[in-house]
This record gives C-alpha cells, sequence and structure tokens, in this order.
C-alpha cells in the first residue's frame, strides 16, 4: 500500500504542516505546484526532501486561487484550465528535475479534484503530460481518463469522512474531517486490507484503493500519520510508492 500525503503546501513566509517529518512517513508527496499553494523554492525544496528519503513525487494541481488554497469553485474556459496545469505540471518537472527527482503522476486539489464540470481539462492535461492520474475509484474523473485511456491509480482518505455513495462529505459540514487517532487507523486498515470503507450511516463500502491520503494541514498530521504506517506495518501490510 502507498500514504501519500499534500505536501509542498507553503507559500513565501508562510507555513502550513510539517512536510520533512511527514516524508519520513509516506510513500508518495503531492506537491503543490504554485497556484492554489506553494512557491518555487517550496517546491524545489519539498522534492529534494523526498529524492532524499525515496518518496515518490507527484503533482498536486489546482485552481489559481492562493487566497482560497484551491478549496473554492472557479468558472474556466477548458482550454486555458487544460493550459494552466499543464503549466503547473510542467513547473514541478522542471524544479523535480534539478533535485534529481521525477513527477510520476498527477493529483488534482480541493475544488478541482471534485469539479465535474472540468473533468475532460484534466483528462486533456494528463494525456499531455504523459502522467497517470491519482483520484477516487468510480469517480467521474477516474472514469474520463480510463475511457481516454489515461492510466489512473485510485485513493481513500484515512481521514475525511464518507457519504453513502462513497462520495467525501464536504469539509463545509460537520465531522467532514477525521482527527481521532484510534479512527482514523482503523479506516487506514479497512482500506489497505479489506479494501472497503464505513460510510457515515454506517454503510459498508467496497472501496478498492492503491494509495491511502492523509493530509498534511489536518490537526496532528504527523502524529495520525506516524499511527497508520506503523499500524500497517503491524498488519503486515507493505509499504511502497503505487508508482516509482
Amino acid at each position: 500500500m502507498d500514504l501519500n500525503a499534500d505536501l509542498g503546501e507553503g507559500f513565501g513566509r508562510w507555513e502550513l504542516g510539517d512536510d520533512e517529518a511527514l516524508l519520513d512517513v509516506v510513500t508518495s508527496a503531492n506537491v503543490a505546484c504554485g497556484f492554489h499553494a506553494g512557491d518555487a523554492a517550496t517546491m524545489r525544496r519539498t522534492c529534494e526532501l523526498a529524492a532524499r528519503q525515496g518518496v515518490a513525487v507527484g503533482a498536486q494541481v489546482g485552481y489559481r486561487d492562493l487566497a482560497g488554497f484551491g478549496r473554492r469553485f472557479i468558472e474556466y474556459e477548458l482550454d486555458q484550465l487544460r493550459d494552466e496545469i499543464i503549466y503547473q505540471v510542467g513547473a514541478l518537472q522542471a524544479l523535480a528535475a534539478a533535485e534529481g527527482a521525477r513527477v510520476r503522476y498527477l493529483k488534482p486539489h480541493g475544488a478541482l479534484y471534485h469539479a465535474t464540470a472540468h473533468i475532460d481539462a484534466i483528462v486533456e492535461a494528463a494525456q499531455a503530460t504523459g502522467l497517470p492520474v491519482l483520484c477516487a475509484p468510480g469517480s467521474p474523473l477516474a472514469t474520463a481518463a480510463g475511457d481516454a485511456v489515461v492510466p489512473v491509480y485510485a485513493e481513500g482518505f484515512a481521514d475525511r469522512a464518507y457519504r453513502a455513495d462513497a462520495t467525501l462529505l464536504p469539509r463545509s459540514k460537520p465531522g467532514a474531517v477525521i482527527t481521532d487517532q484510534e479512527e482514523v487507523v482503523a479506516r487506514a486498515l479497512l482500506m489497505a486490507v479489506d479494501q472497503r470503507v464505513i460510510a457515515l450511516d454506517g454503510t459498508v463500502l467496497p472501496h478498492a484503493v492503491d494509495s491511502i491520503c492523509l493530509h498534511g494541514d489536518t490537526p496532528g498530521a504527523v502524529a495520525l500519520a506516524r499511527a497508520v504506517r506503523e499500524a500497517l506495518q503491524y498488519a503486515d501490510v507493505p509499504l511502497r510508492p503505487f508508482l516509482f
């Protein structure tokens, strides 16, 4: 099983999360590409640390929305959004190469992750850059990417609540982000070992995933990530990047 986290989300003098500590835990790093978070120096530093730790690097792309952290839907012409995603990937590829690393995959961030209106732009950008997509299993994005013969890898969220239709409960709703360590660990084990997830209403859903996401900005993120890694290792679940 792969463990991924959204990293490199600081900007200038503003820091978010403990990237260095998380890179001791995760096996893949979704590096913010400067539009919703991150800047050139942060991107390069994150790639340097990831390369040193043997952690795979992915492009975490989003809307041009630093103020809203990419969590607000933005209207776009599809061609413009496609090109802005390609632009973000290209910037990360150059900075990763400077540190001897390679960008392995593309993952939409925040509102873009859920925006069905902009799926075509994401898929076309993935085709143009030759990168597979990391997204939710069975999602419209996964279906569209598969139809376009873009490789798809599936991820689940140990620290986010699911609805009965296997979609994430919006962050605006109470209980959307899970911070209780025992619960996060139990959910990660259920995904990794049984390929299932339990929805808020108690429904047990099939949830076959290649990677488990642990958000770097969740309260107590490092302790949660360490607890998940230790539990998976104790359960004899091999931990490795899904792409390297």
